[in-house]
């Protein structure tokens, strides 16, 4: 038979057996919860990423700017814009950016082709030009000579084998429409003339060579 104490110390393994296991069950709870914690956090952080860099976002360059809906219109992106003392083969004709004459033409209206080179310039400081094909109606003419005039950022000239009969372009963006009254050519001037696109806002559109 056993004594008090041999009673008493049995009890107390027992209790301290059912602690052990408690805690281990509370411990393994806590591993469990955890786990399930950072599972929770990693799946989180997954779909953050992807909201923010896997979605197609806009682009950087100036397809984001305002006008970009457009419709017709042409963006180009990582245009250079060095000052180079030769003149430039222009990938796009008429050109829409790239190494220039450090020379402007001044904005204007002129009846004869101004030079490439220098109104890449003018591009630069804002300006939208518009070109024409030689033979265009003296009606379609006297409206472009007409928002011309208006518009202190604005080059208009005749252009040498135009593909269309009237093409607008701005620093990075062109705009070709077959007729002067074309309302996307309105909302291309009151968006681009000294708009978003301007590498250099503010610089003016004079003081350079005339043509």
């Amino acid at each position: 038979m056993q004594s008090s104490n041999e009673r008493k110390l049995d009890r107390q393994a027992i209790v301290d057996q059912a602690k052990g296991k408690i805690k281990k069950d509370e411990q393994r709870r806590r591993m469990l919860i955890r786990g399930s914690c950072a599972v929770l956090i990693a799946a989180v952080l997954a779909t953050v990423g992807f909201v923010v860099f896997g979605s197609p976002q806009a682009e950087s360059d100036d397809n984001s700017a305002a006008g970009s809906t457009i419709e017709g219109m042409e963006s180009f992106s990582k245009l250079s814009r060095e000052h180079v003392l030769s003149t430039v083969a222009f990938p796009e004709l008429p050109p829409v950016g790239g190494d220039h004459s450090e020379d402007l033409t001044n904005c204007g209206v002129y009846t004869q082709p101004v030079d490439t080179w220098r109104a890449v310039h003018s591009l630069e400081h804002g300006a939208v030009w518009v070109t024409y094909q030689t033979g265009l109606p003296a009606s379609e003419l006297e409206i472009l000579t007409s928002n011309a005039a208006a518009n202190s950022y604005e080059i208009l000239s005749p252009y040498p084998d135009l593909p269309a009969p009237i093409i607008a372009t701005a620093w990075g963006k062109r705009l070709q429409v077959e007729s002067a009254g074309d309302p996307r050519l309105s909302e291309f001037l009151s968006t681009y003339l000294q708009g978003p696109q301007t590498p250099e806002p503010g610089a003016p559109c004079s003081g350079g060579v005339q043509g």
